[in-house]
């Protein structure tokens, strides 16, 4: 009897324990990145190093005709430079592998260096010996893992298997969460999903954890959801497949659009994108005030936000 009390002490301990993590993580705050790229009109697409020492977004035009890839360095969020490659065509949805040699993204870029016309958005990369060193010139990764389709949104587990966004009429719905398993030398074909993950509507902006157990994405308009586009979240079951898909609830969704996850496992921060706005009718002295308070302020453009949560 002392041995049946005792277990169950340590049980009613640990869930406990587990209710009062859970209860703090939903108190965290969701921030802005940082006050000083207010000054970009539309921010998107978020990764960071794990020591948090270089990170990468993309800036784009109100209604994204131009789109650039830039990077910051030791947190000096001041002073983002655009990344050379960065030419007329669109670049977007960076990120950068375990190792930080390799920067993957999707662009429009031509596919052949004679051509001159855009291209169907692929995934392409570029490469460094370290971090100090120059960008190469982009390398697209080729089929099977780009199509005639427009591919989207890299993101690889540590064992180098690539999880993207595909517009396929051979998908659930319009937009739908793919991977690709790496051998050691290739990928294989894009593999779809389950419906644990997709669904006829709209999914996109998987992130993939580095041991591929963890995958948080977008799902649009979602019945459950708490409107436009809410962040959600599936954990690999023991059976090796992927268990239904959770709503990371409205500590982090809103009923504004939420996309573009990043979640860095070294400082349990999770990164995203929203368009949410809170705006009200007010009077200016100025229009410096007018000007401050519009750029300052959750405005309906897209911003980078983060958290603090263990997932």
């Amino acid at each position: 009897m002392k041995n049946i009390l005792m277990l169950l002490f340590s049980f009613l301990c640990f869930f406990q324990a587990q209710s009062q993590e859970l209860s703090v993580n939903q108190k965290q705050i969701v921030a802005v990145v940082h006050s000083d790229l207010n000054k970009f009109q539309n921010l998107r697409d978020f990764c960071i190093a794990p020591n948090e020492k270089e990170a990468f977004f993309t800036i784009q035009s109100p209604n994204q005709e131009l789109s650039k890839i830039v990077c910051v360095k030791n947190k000096k969020w001041d002073n983002p430079v655009i990344l050379p490659f960065c030419d007329g065509y669109s670049y977007l949805e960076p990120f950068l592998s375990s190792d930080g040699t390799r920067l993957y993204f999707a662009s429009d870029r031509p596919k052949d260096k004679s051509e001159t016309l855009k291209s169907d958005f692929d995934i392409w990369y570029v490469e460094r010996k370290d971090k100090n060193s120059e960008w190469s010139t982009p390398i697209n990764i080729g089929s099977p893992v780009n199509s005639k389709n427009d591919e989207f949104y890299p993101t690889l587990s540590d064992n180098n298997n690539l999880y993207f966004t595909m517009d396929s009429k051979l998908g659930l719905g319009k937009d739908d969460i793919y991977y690709c398993q790496w051998n050691g030398a290739n990928y294989s074909k894009p593999i779809l999903l389950s419906k644990n993950i997709n669904s006829e509507g709209y999914e996109f902006n998987a992130f993939i954890s580095k041991d591929e157990n963890l995958l948080i994405y977008t799902k649009y308009n979602a019945k459950e959801g708490f409107g436009s586009g809410d962040l959600y979240m599936a954990k690999r079951g023991i059976d090796g497949e992927w268990q239904a898909a959770e709503n990371l609830s409205n500590t982090i969704n809103s009923k504004y659009m939420e996309y573009c996850p990043y979640y860095n496992n070294e400082t349990n921060t999770l990164y995203f994108t929203s368009k949410r706005s809170n705006l009200a009718p007010k009077s200016f002295q100025n229009i410096q005030q007018y000007q401050e308070y519009i750029t300052g302020s959750e405005n309906g453009l897209s911003k980078i936000y983060k958290i603090k949560i263990k997932l």
